[in-house]
């Protein structure tokens, strides 16, 4: 049987994310918490996915 070109191209596993841009999008999100208004001590002490979760409600942080 035939192996056809699609399949020989695609990636059998899929490609990981590069520490220098994971870590500069991660900065950059710290960054647009402290600029609405959180105090820096705060988000150093937050974990990324907690940095996510609060950026993805802007309006009830200013509460």
């Amino acid at each position: 049987m035939r192996k056809r070109r699609k399949t020989q191209k695609t990636n059998m596993t899929r490609p990981r994310k590069a520490g220098a841009p994971k870590n500069r999008r991660r900065l950059e999100q710290k960054r647009r918490l402290i600029a609405l208004g959180v105090d820096e001590e705060t988000v150093n002490r937050m974990t990324s996915r907690e940095v996510l979760t609060m950026l993805k409600y802007p309006a009830k942080i200013g509460k």
